[in-house]
C-alpha cells in the first residue's frame, strides 16, 4: 500500500511548534524521517525550478533572494536528521543516513549544473558593477556565482555527470567513514576490576570509569572506553604498562582493525576521488580548490605558516623526551620509551617541575560551574543573559534547553547543550544549528547547540573536568556565540558561514577568557566545600599550562601537514597509509608521539568534506586569536566595553558578510604575525 505524502505545512519535522520555536521532538519518530526527506526534496526541486524558468529577467529578489529562502523544509528536516545523526544514532539512522547522503549530494549537483538557473545567476554577477547594490548583497552574489562555477555550472554535459558521480560517492563515503569510526568507538572497551589493574587512577577517573561499566551492564567493576574524557585520563595515570598499551593501541587504531570497519579502503577512494574532482574543475589539486575561497588562498602558504612551527615543536619535543625518559629510569623503568607511555611520564615530569598534578584541578571544574562560567562571559563582553528552560524535549534527555536573551531582555536565541558521552553518540566536540539566523524575508532566529563527550558522573555526583576539557567547553561555546549573534542578512553568509580559516577565530579567542582572574575565582570552586581554587594551584597551573607544548604542538601539526600532503599532490597516493608513514618519517615525526588524528580515523578530512586539506585552519586562527586577546590585555580591562563591542561587530555578528581580513583589521587595525601564537604555545 503507498505510503501518503506527508503535508510539510503541518509535520512535526517541517512545521515547528514545540516551545521557544523548537520541533517537537516528542512526536518526532525514526520513521519519519525518509517520506519527509522525499517530500522536501521535491518541493525544493519545484522551488528551483519555478526559480530557473521564470519569464522575467533575473533580479536579485526574483532569483538570489528567492534561491536563498527555497527548500525551508528541506533545510528543517536535514537539522534534525544531521543533528541525531551525529548525537544519538541508532541502527535505522544510520542506514537512512547511508541512503541520504548520496541523495542530497545529487540533489545539489542537480542544482548547481542547472543551467536556466546558472544563467540567472551569471547575468546578475556580470552586472553587479552597476546594479547598486550593498557590499552584503555583492559578496553573496559573488560567492553564490562561485559555488556555482566550483559544484560544475560551467563544464560540458559529460563532465558534469562524472563530477555529478562524484560527488554522490563521496557523501556516500564520508557517511561510511564516520560509521566506521563510530563502530570500533562504542564497540571496544575495557573492564576492570579493583586492585592492581586500578594502580594510579585518580577517584575522578575510577568514578567515571564505574559509571561507564555500569551503563553497560557491568555494575562493580570500572570500564576503559575510547571516549578522550575517559581515554586520554586512563593513558596519563595509569600505573599499568600493559593495560596503557592495550587502551592505547584500541584508540590509535580506530578504523584501521579489518573487517567490515576499517576505514582503509574508503580513503584511498575518497582521496582519489577528490583529485580527479579538483583536475575537472581546473585546479592543480584539491587543495588548490578549497583553499581557494580562504585567508590562506593556497597551499605553500599554508606551509609557511605550519612547517616553522613543527620544526620548533619538534626540537621541543626531543627535550622533553630526554626528561621523560629520564624520569622513567630513576624509577626502575628501562624499556623504551613508547607512544603509549607519553602522557604517564609526562604528568609525572609536570609533578617535579611544578609541583603539580592535573588531577589537583578536577575538584575545582565542575561541569556545572564551567558551563555558568561561560555564560557569565558571554554576558560581562556581550550583555547576553540565559535561561534554562527545564522539562523542553530535545534529542536526548541529557540535552538541556537555554534561552537567551539580549541585554533590553528581548529574545535572542535558544541554545542547547548536549554534554556527556554516549554509545550513541560519535566521538569529539562540536557545534551546530537547528536554524541559523537571517534577516531575509521573514528572517529566522537561531537555534544553535554545542556537543561534547564528557564522562558521565554517577547519579548524584558532580561531572569533574580537565583544564582541556573545559577549554573545549569554552571553545565550542565561542562557536555558538558566533552563530547566536549573527547580524547577517542573508542566509548563506550568516553565524559561521566564513571560511575555514577563520571560523576558529570566535571559538579560540574564546577560551583565553576561562582563565581570567575574575572568572576563576568566582567559578572554580571546589565541589565539596565551595572553596575558590586556592591562588597557589591557579599559579601552578599558569605555569604548566604550556610545560608539554612540544607534544601537543606535534600531534597536531603532524595531523595538519599530512592532511596538507595528501590534498596537494596532482594524483592521490596508490597506498594512503604508506605515503602517511612516508611522510611522517619526512618530517622527522617522533617515534614516542601520535598524530592526533591518524589517517583511518581523521573524522575532519575524510568524514565529509568540512576541514578536507583545512585541518591547518585551527592553527592559521589561533595566530589571530592570540593577538585579538592581546588587545584585550593591552587595554587593562579583558572585559573592556568598547573593544568588546567592536569585537561584536566586527567578528561575532558579522558572519561571512565581508572579507575575513577585512573583518580583523577592523577590529584590529592591522593583522598579526605567527609570533603571539608561538609565544602562546610555549614555542617562541
Amino acid at each position: 500500500m503507498p505510503v501518503a505524502t506527508p503535508d510539510l505545512a503541518r509535520h512535526p519535522l517541517t512545521h515547528w511548534t514545540g516551545p521557544l520555536g523548537l520541533p517537537d521532538f516528542s512526536a518526532i519518530a525514526d520513521g519519519d524521517f525518509a517520506p519527509v526527506f522525499d517530500a522536501a526534496l521535491a518541493a525544493h526541486a519545484a522551488e528551483i525550478a519555478a526559480i530557473a524558468g521564470n519569464p522575467q529577467a533575473p533580479t536579485i529578489g526574483n532569483t538570489l533572494e528567492a534561491l536563498e529562502l527555497a527548500g525551508e523544509a528541506l533545510d528543517r528536516v536535514s537539522a534534525i536528521f544531521w543533528c541525531r545523526a551525529g548525537a544519538h544514532t541508532d541502527k535505522d539512522i544510520q542506514a537512512l543516513e547511508r541512503e541520504i547522503a548520496p541523495k542530497m549530494s545529487r540533489h545539489f549537483s542537480a542544482i548547481h549544473m542547472n543551467a536556466a538557473l546558472f544563467s540567472r545567476i551569471d547575468v546578475l554577477y556580470q552586472a553587479r558593477a552597476t546594479l547598486r547594490l550593498d557590499a552584503e548583497t555583492v559578496r553573496v552574489l559573488e560567492k553564490t556565482w562561485k559555488r556555482f562555477v566550483k559544484a560544475g555550472a560551467r563544464l560540458g554535459p559529460q563532465d558534469k555527470a562524472r563530477l555529478a558521480a562524484i560527488n554522490e560517492r563521496l557523501a556516500s563515503l564520508g557517511a561510511q567513514f564516520g560509521q566506521n569510526v563510530l563502530a570500533d568507538e562504542a564497540g571496544w572497551v575495557l573492564f576492570l576490576d579493583a586492585g592492581d589493574d586500578l594502580a594510579g587512577l585518580p577517584d575522578f577517573l575510577l568514578s567515571a570509569m564505574a559509571e561507564a561499566a555500569a551503563v553497560r551492564g557491568e555494575a562493580g567493576r570500572y570500564a576503559v572506553t575510547l571516549s578522550r574524557s575517559i581515554v586520554e585520563p586512563f593513558l596519563s595515570f595509569s600505573a599499568r604498562r600493559d593495560l596503557r598499551e592495550n587502551a592505547f593501541a584500541a584508540f590509535t587504531r580506530r578504523g584501521a582493525n579489518g573487517g567490515d570497519s576499517d576505514n582503509g579502503a574508503v580513503v584511498k577512494e575518497t582521496l582519489a576521488l577528490r583529485a580527479e574532482k579538483a583536475r575537472l574543475l581546473g585546479y592543480d589539486s584539491y587543495a588548490a580548490l578549497k583553499l581557494d575561497d580562504t585567508m590562506a588562498k593556497t597551499p605553500a602558504a599554508v606551509l609557511a605558516l605550519l612547517e616553522p612551527v613543527w620544526e620548533k615543536a619538534r626540537a621541543k619535543a626531543g627535550e622533553d623526551r630526554a626528561e621523560l625518559r629520564r624520569l622513567a629510569a630513576q624509577a626502575g623503568d628501562n624499556a623504551p620509551l613508547a607512544a603509549a607511555d607519553w602522557r604517564y611520564w609526562q604528568e609525572k615530569l609536570r609533578a617535579e617541575k611544578y609541583d603539580f598534578d592535573e588531577a589537583e584541578l578536577k575538584p575545582y571544574l565542575q561541569l556545572e560551574r564551567i558551563v555558568d562560567a561561560s555564560l557569565d562571559v558571554a554576558g560581562r563582553l556581550f550583555g547576553l543573559t540565559f535561561e534554562e528552560r527545564k522539562g523542553v524535549p530535545v534529542w536526548h534527555e541529557d540535552a538541556r534547553v537555554f534561552e537567551v536573551r539580549n541585554a533590553d531582555g528581548s529574545h535572542r536565541a535558544v541554545f542547547v547543550a548536549d554534554y556527556f558521552s554516549r554509545p550513541s553518540k560519535r566521538s569529539g566536540a562540536w557545534m551546530s544549528s537547528l536554524q541559523s539566523a537571517h534577516l531575509l524575508g521573514e528572517g529566522a532566529t537561531p537555534i544553535v547547540y554545542n556537543i561534547m563527550n564528557f564522562a558521565k558522573p554517577p547519579k548524584g555526583q558532580p561531572a569533574l573536568l580537565s583544564m582541556d576539557e573545559a577549554r573545549t567547553l569554552f571553545h565550542e561555546f565561542g562557536h555558538a556565540l558566533h552563530g547566536m549573534l549573527s547580524e547577517a542578512r542573508w542566509p548563506s553568509v550568516s553565524g559561521t558561514a566564513v571560511s575555514r580559516d577563520f571560523v576558529e577565530l570566535p571559538s579560540q579567542l574564546y577560551e583565553h577568557w576561562l582563565t581570567v582572574p575574575a572568572i576563576l575565582e568566582k567559578h572554580a570552586v571546589h565541589h565539596e566545600t565551595g572553596a575558590p581554587m586556592p591562588a597557589a594551584l591557579v599559579e601552578k597551573m599558569l605555569k604548566a599550562q604550556n610545560f608539554n607544548a612540544g607534544f601537543a604542538t606535534v600531534e597536531f601539526a603532524a595531523s595538519a601537514l599530512v592532511d596538507m600532503a595528501y590534498h596537494s599532490q596532482g594524483e592521490a597516493p596508490t597506498d594512503p597509509l604508506a605515503f602517511e608513514a612516508e611522510t611522517l618519517k619526512r618530517l622527522g615525526m617522533p617515534d614516542e608521539i601520535a598524530m592526533r588524528h591518524a589517517t583511518p580515523h581523521f573524522l575532519h578530512v575524510f568524514s565529509g568534506d568540512g576541514y578536507s586539506a583545512g585541518y591547518y585552519s585551527y592553527m592559521w586562527s589561533e595566530v589571530l586569536d592570540a593577538d585579538a586577546f592581546s588587545a584585550f590585555e593591552e587595554t587593562g580591562d579583558v572585559f573592556d566595553a568598547g573593544l568588546a563591542q567592536k569585537l561584536r561587530a566586527h567578528i561575532y555578528a558579522a558572519g561571512g558578510t565581508r572579507d575575513p581580513e577585512e573583518l580583523y583589521r577592523a577590529f584590529r587595525g592591522k593583522m598579526p604575525s605567527p609570533e603571539a601564537m608561538m609565544e602562546k604555545r610555549g614555542l617562541a
